[in-house]
């Protein structure tokens, strides 16, 4: 979703130098308050088969993770919607119409946060209120989840927008390694938006 939202911004240096930070900002965080000076104390109960379980201190910590990355797609909506409404206007802003590339960018990442949101909140709040059975239980869901939506994300705008992609195959420093490249004119699509 960075990547979209880069691209949406017109390829903002400023806008990727500061989610950069943030991402680091929160990865740190999350680094500190799940393994900083507690990590040797982290006891893991007995679970069934390979399911691990958690006691209510381990698992708050490793709900930092989650609750971190949910505060990062949250970031990551919000820069969608305000740009989506500075070019488009309000009043026009419509998750069912996918005219251009911006509306379909706005209909997947809505589709995508609401999704997400609503698998990571109950996976957020079994880490912290859940009983030891239940702590981190819909962690795996949430991740295949948040996976098979991003690849989706990325074939349905690949599929929908055929004009201004261009893949052209180049070549590389080696002898015969080809890459293949994809550019997306974002302009055209905003400028040809009435």
């Amino acid at each position: 979703m960075t990547i979209r939202t880069y691209a949406l911004y017109g390829g903002s240096r400023r806008l990727l130098v500061c989610l950069t930070i943030i991402m680091f900002a929160l990865a740190i965080a999350v680094s500190v308050g799940s393994l900083g000076h507690y990590s040797g104390d982290a006891v893991l109960l007995p679970g069934v088969g390979c399911y691990e379980t958690f006691t209510a201190v381990t698992a708050a910590r490793l709900g930092l993770a989650w609750l971190a990355q949910m505060v990062f797609e949250l970031l990551i909506f919000i820069l969608i919607v305000y740009r989506i409404c500075k070019t488009k206007g309000l009043l026009r802003l419509s998750p069912v119409t996918r005219g251009n590339i911006i509306d379909i960018i706005f209909h997947d990442g809505a589709m995508y946060f609401g999704a997400m949101a609503l698998v990571n909140t109950p996976n957020i709040i079994t880490y912290y209120s859940g009983s030891v059975a239940v702590r981190g239980s819909l962690s795996t869901l949430t991740s295949c989840l948040s996976v098979t939506l991003m690849s989706r994300l990325m074939l349905n705008l690949h599929k929908s927008i055929d004009a201004g992609i261009f893949s052209i195959t180049t070549h590389d420093e080696g002898p015969s390694l080809a890459v293949l490249t994809t550019r997306i004119n974002v302009q055209s699509a905003i400028s040809s938006h009435p």
